[in-house]
């Protein structure tokens, strides 16, 4: 029996016989139910996508109408009146306050004038598509495929601001033939604000009498959007991928075949790459291939160590190091990022419990990934490890970048979770994403990293030579503090010193250390510098 079990087992493993065993089987179970399953799965998919894109349009209009709703409150409470150069000025501050603001503009009897002079201005003359008692609304103000050019418009008194036909596309790529439509008169006229024009009413009659949101024809699906406001609707209508059971029909057999033969294959493949790098990352911390090591923190004026960024590294079993830019993002796209976060973070305080327990002025930093930005899961994990090694919260600070705040109304909220327990926030690699001025006012941070591209930047005649000093002066007039990484030079750290900036990390201070290098250079308060030690730990 032990005899026939190992043979069984090693036909089992043979990854030629899995794939043929794989292909005939899906073969066989794909031409049993692959009519039934793909007019299903055709139907379910649309509905689905067009939920989610609905979803996505109406969000993104309730921000662009309640930005531009307050951009005009503000720009109607303020006492200038009239086209001078205060004024220009005060509509370019609105452009800038408000992320969807694209154009502000003022108009009276005599003179229009805008944020944006020197590119062609708004539809002003032509009357408002809906006139609310307070606001009114100009829709599909032009038809121009220009992403910087304005979509939607609305108005209050002399004030008119709009949005980019960018600050809507960004959310949903319309597919070819599909349309966002503002439905106006009672359902009787429909205006394209996105996409083609569409026959109008699509149904017979409209509304329809179905309550749902999705009305779902043989040719069209016809998303209705809820409002708040009584004088339009809003729809969203794309064309169906035009699946028929006949057609289909003929094709069940081949490609039930094709498929079985795909699934063989990629089962196949399977078998063939366990030991790839993702199977490999997955046995990493089991194995201990993953480390630690301690990019350390000084402060510019002192030269004394303030603290250190907790960096992971992967050193295979020969000896070669994965770069992080390799395994880091694989990590997130497979969800193995939360592993591993924990794993820096039961590391680090294993390390350097009994280091920060002796110096409650020193802090690590720990990089965080954007699934855990989103979710307050973190702040768990950390309050029961801080507990266990009885270490101060102050003493483990958080480093998030700018691509990383996806949704910045929860990213906001749980980083607030993190400082109300005492944990800082910093802004890694400030610069090099998207995070405006006006998010960054209301984000709960603590510093700002500033990017080392940027940082090589300085004593050059590279264009972004300036940035360095603009986001300082940004930093110290929120009053935040600055971190300045990959100084190499003792040029930079003497001139990012003089503008005001107090810490700062990089080659010049010293290498990622290990635990032990790390320890010594804190208990010892010496430098460590000349050497590779990242390479050597």
């Amino acid at each position: 029996m032990p005899a026939a079990r190992e043979t069984l087992r090693r036909w089992f493993y043979r990854p030629w016989f899995l794939a043929m065993l794989a292909a005939a089987l899906s073969a066989t179970l794909l031409m049993t139910g692959s009519l039934f399953i793909a007019m299903h799965q055709v139907e379910q998919s649309e509905s689905e996508e067009m939920n989610a894109q609905g979803e996505r349009f109406l969000a993104r209009l309730e921000q662009l109408f309640g930005q531009l709703r307050e951009s005009l409150d503000d720009l109607e409470a303020q006492p200038l009146r009239g086209c001078d150069d205060e004024m220009i000025a005060t509509l370019q501050q609105v452009s800038f306050n408000y992320r969807f603001v694209y154009e502000a503009a003022y108009r009276d009897d005599s003179r229009i004038c805008s944020n944006r002079p020197r590119q062609e201005g708004l539809s002003l003359l032509r009357p408002p598509d809906i006139k609310g008692p307070t606001y009114s609304y100009w829709l599909n103000t032009t038809t121009e495929p220009d992403e910087n050019r304005a979509a939607l418009m609305l108005g209050r008194g002399n004030f008119r601001v709009a949005t980019s036909r960018g600050h809507l596309t960004d959310m949903v790529d319309l597919s070819p033939g599909s349309s966002l439509l503002v439905v106006l008169d009672h359902g009787t006229r429909a205006i394209p604000v996105l996409g083609v024009s569409q026959a109008w009413p699509p149904t017979e009659p409209w509304p329809p009498k179905s309550p749902d949101a999705l009305q779902v024809t043989h040719t069209r699906l016809i998303y209705r959007m809820p409002t708040n406001n009584p004088e339009y609707q809003l729809v969203l209508i794309t064309p169906r991928t035009g699946m028929h059971v006949p057609a289909v029909w003929w094709w069940l057999l081949p490609a039930s075949l094709a498929l079985g033969v795909c699934v063989g294959f990629l089962v196949f493949l399977l078998v063939k790459q366990r030991q790839s790098m993702d199977a490999e990352l997955t046995g990493a911390i089991r194995r201990g291939e993953l480390q630690v090591l301690y990019q350390p923190i000084f402060d510019l004026d002192s030269r004394n160590c303030v603290g250190a960024e907790a960096l992971l590294r992967w050193r295979r079993p020969d000896g070669t190091l994965t770069s992080p830019d390799l395994f880091i993002p694989m990590a997130e796209n497979t969800g193995q990022i939360r592993q591993m976060t924990d794993f820096v973070l039961q590391r680090l305080l294993e390390q350097l419990g009994h280091l920060l327990r002796a110096n409650p002025q020193l802090y690590i930093s720990v990089n965080l990934a954007a699934c855990d930005v989103m979710v307050p899961r973190i702040g768990q994990v950390m309050a029961r490890l801080l507990t266990l090694h009885r270490v101060a919260a102050k003493q483990i600070a958080f480093e998030v970048t700018e691509r990383g705040l996806i949704d910045v109304v929860v990213a906001r909220e749980n980083l607030q979770a993190l400082r109300d327990v005492g944990h800082q926030v910093l802004i890694d690699d400030f610069g090099t994403g998207y995070c405006s001025l006006a998010y960054l006012q209301t984000l709960p941070v603590d510093c700002l990293k500033i990017d080392k591209a940027f940082i090589d930047a300085l004593g050059h005649d590279a264009a972004s030579s300036g940035v360095a000093p603009h986001i300082i002066h940004m930093a110290q007039a929120l009053q935040l503090k600055v971190i300045a990484e990959g100084i190499e030079h003792e040029a930079q750290a003497a001139f990012l010193s003089s503008e005001g900036v107090k810490y700062g990390q990089g080659w010049l201070f010293a290498h990622a250390l290990s635990a032990v290098q790390f320890i010594e250079l804190i208990t010892r308060g010496r430098r460590l510098g000349g050497r590779r030690l990242d390479d050597e730990a």
